[in-house]
């Protein structure tokens, strides 16, 4: 059990150091099986694994949870479409980017997210945002654009998932507090399972994965096993576990430093496992992406708490 600050510091370190090589993980698995087939195994392991939660948490306080089954799934649902969106978005992203690209761009959800609190819910949005908004929006110029001054098609792929990522945070901030955490962090990751099943089933009927060996083979593959539990396993049932017990042990300006971690990690896994290489510019990118994250979470006065499904920095106002 994580019981101290200084457990809960090295806990949280440890995530993100799992989320980083996870990038690298993933990208060699959907080389060999088509993105929302190992999506739909992914989260499947994830939900099951998560499942015995259910058996050790406590029974909702009546008086603070209010809510009837339906809306329970309702919520579970319309929140996973998102997580969906982002996961799926991401994936096919790293089909066309680099590792490093992925990290870093994902972490723009992070100051994207008091932009979409206001775009929503005309939430008030201080100066500091909106200069961390264009601190890794220039980050994201030097990091994506190259000598042809074009956008990749995977880097576009990995914003769009960014704003899907901050999206679902906001609404989270919005509307997750009427509901145990738990069973409906199991119902959206049930809701991920689901929908990147219908897609995968899709791009059958559409022939889209004539390329890829058969199902059998793919699943005979140590590659793909390894990146579906560790993707499942590690990277999202862990990190649940491991996130939910250290964010109430440690300081909010601390959370929000540890999770500017994890772009850096994938890098630096890409960089000995893939020999990806940023180069000048793309160091100048990053940094401002990361300066961008953190002046988003530090510079104004908001207590941060993690999101455990966004797989990344999802700081949320509390």
């Amino acid at each position: 059990m994580i019981r101290t600050p200084v457990m809960a510091f090295w806990a949280l370190v440890l995530v993100n150091l799992i989320w980083g090589i996870g990038f690298v993980v993933v990208d060699d698995a959907i080389e060999i099986m088509p993105v929302n087939t190992f999506n739909t195994f992914r989260f499947g392991v994830a939900t099951l694994a998560l499942l015995p939660l259910l058996f050790f948490m406590k029974k909702p306080d009546k008086s603070e949870f209010k809510y009837t089954n339906r809306q329970l799934f309702k919520a579970g649902f319309g929140l996973g479409l998102l997580l969906f969106l982002g996961f799926s978005l991401q994936t096919q992203g790293l089909l066309y980017t680099s590792v490093s690209n992925t990290g870093f761009i994902t972490g723009m959800c992070v100051p994207l997210v008091p932009i979409i609190g206001f775009l929503l819910f005309k939430i008030k949005v201080g100066k500091e945002v909106w200069l961390s908004v264009l601190t890794a929006s220039i980050g994201l110029y030097f990091l994506t654009m190259g000598d042809k001054l074009e956008f990749n098609k995977g880097d576009v792929l990995v914003a769009l998932s960014a704003v899907c990522y901050a999206s679902h945070i906001s609404l989270m901030a919005r509307y997750g507090g009427r509901f145990a955490i738990i069973p409906l962090s199991i119902l959206q990751l049930g809701a991920v399972t689901c929908y990147s099943a219908v897609a995968a089933l899709f791009e059958m009927n559409m022939e889209a994965t004539d390329a890829y060996m058969s199902l059998m083979d793919q699943l005979n593959n140590k590659n793909v096993i390894g990146a579906i539990l560790y993707s499942a396993l590690l990277a999202s049932a862990f990190a649940y576990w491991a996130q939910t017990s250290s964010q109430r042990l440690i300081e909010p300006h601390k959370v929000a430093l540890i999770f500017a971690l994890e772009p850096i990690f994938a890098h630096i896994a890409a960089y000995f496992i893939l020999d990806e290489q940023l180069g000048i510019k793309g160091w100048i990118g990053a940094s401002l992406i990361i300066a961008g994250m953190l002046y988003s979470e530090l510079g104004g006065r908001r207590k941060v708490k993690i999101q455990a499904l966004d797989q990344m920095a999802a700081p949320i106002d509390k």
